[in-house]
């Protein structure tokens, strides 16, 4: 079996994973069969998981045979850096606009209504684009100044799974923001900004 196959194996069992650990029906079925403290538990043991079921694919990528594809040389690797360093912006930025606590899954245990729905953002970055956080990841990989047959292989599914990702993410907004959601969702493009749109 080649490197690539078993990256592409290895990313698509976490991508699938992960996406559904997320949905609303596991989420569902976690509340039911072990009630609410399930919902207060649920997002910081699922940001866990998805951090160490991502370390086989890091393990992989620092084990497998490779081959290289490019090098980006100087002065060139100061833009990329640049870039790169502009999607660890929106990632940072994007968490800490909407409650950094929240995202890590920490209020929701420390605070006893932390579960509760909190309010849309569409100021800031959110002006510009619905996920300001998987722009930034996007950017950051693909900016990456060295790139090999596996990181490719990495790189596009998990650019894949980013953009679906994003899509099954609107539909549990839809379901918890309803019409406040839909409206933005007209008038914000949901990765690339368009300046002539925001409003």
């Amino acid at each position: 079996m080649t490197s690539p196959l078993i990256l592409s194996l290895t990313t698509l069992l976490y991508a699938a994973l992960h996406s559904w650990l997320a949905s609303l029906g596991v989420k569902d079925w976690a509340h039911q069969h072990f009630g609410s403290g399930a919902a207060r538990w649920y997002r910081l043991a699922y940001n866990l998981f998805a951090v160490i079921s991502g370390l086989p694919i890091l393990v992989l990528l620092a084990l497998l045979p490779d081959q290289p594809l490019y090098q980006i040389p100087f002065p060139w690797l100061i833009l990329t850096g640049l870039g790169q360093l502009a999607g660890i912006l929106l990632i940072v930025m994007g968490i800490l606009q909407t409650d950094p606590w929240h995202f890590m899954g920490l209020r929701q245990i420390l605070e006893p209504q932390g579960d509760s729905v909190s309010p849309l953002v569409i100021s800031g970055l959110y002006r510009w684009v619905r996920h300001p956080l998987y722009t930034g990841g996007l950017l950051f990989i693909w900016l990456t100044p060295t790139l090999t047959v596996n990181l490719l292989t990495v790189f596009i599914w998990l650019s894949i799974y980013l953009i679906v990702g994003a899509k099954l993410e609107e539909q549990r907004l839809l379901h918890e923001y309803g019409e406040s959601y839909r409206a933005y969702r007209q008038r914000v493009p949901m990765l690339i900004p368009n300046p002539w749109r925001a409003k």
